[in-house]
């Protein structure tokens, strides 16, 4: 094993745990590529999302957006429909957002390091209804080099599931080592 005493002595983990922490940091660095050579123009990913009332209130807790539009959920009652000036309880506008980079990152390849989430631009075209099941697309659409640093930009598509309706596009940008 490989121990660093300056690091390893600040962590309140056992040797185990240090033993590893180590393999797996290790192993990052010998079988890890950056995001730029791991992706190519063209690559889609794709991932469906059951929005359930729980991860709606779950998120806005964490977001701190009491909203009541979002409620599809009360303590001891369960599921209900909800109210908001849409018809039925909606998610929080940038759940779906929050979850674009559980897609991006291909689960299926090696690990990515060096990446930082640089630009982001959102449309929103309606609300998701709690309760929906949506299709997140993440597609490659360019490579390119600015200030002699490497980016990979992705549109994204949230829509329906069942009817195909387009609920949100983006244009995420990912600054590559």
């Amino acid at each position: 094993m490989n121990q660093d005493v300056r690091t390893d002595s600040l962590r309140p983990m056992t040797d185990i745990q240090m033993r590893q922490t180590r393999e797996f940091v290790d192993n990052l660095a010998s079988v890890s590529q950056t995001y730029w050579d791991m992706v190519t123009v063209g690559d889609v990913l794709s991932r469906e999302l059951h929005i359930t009332p729980e991860l709606c209130i779950l998120y806005a807790d964490a977001v701190e957006d009491f909203n009541p539009w979002y409620e599809g959920w009360k303590m001891n009652t369960w599921y209900i429909k909800g109210e908001s000036p849409f018809g039925s309880a909606i998610v929080p506008p940038l759940l779906v957002s929050h979850f674009v980079l559980s897609v991006q990152f291909d689960h299926t390849k090696t690990f990515a390091v060096g990446s930082i989430h640089t630009y982001h631009d959102t449309e929103i075209f309606e609300p998701i209804h709690v309760g929906a099941t949506v299709r997140i697309n993440a597609r490659a659409i360019d490579k390119f080099i600015k200030r002699e640093r490497r980016y990979v930009r992705h549109e994204v598509t949230v829509e329906d599931v069942g009817s195909g309706a387009l609920y949100l596009r983006e244009t995420r940008d990912i600054l590559s080592r």
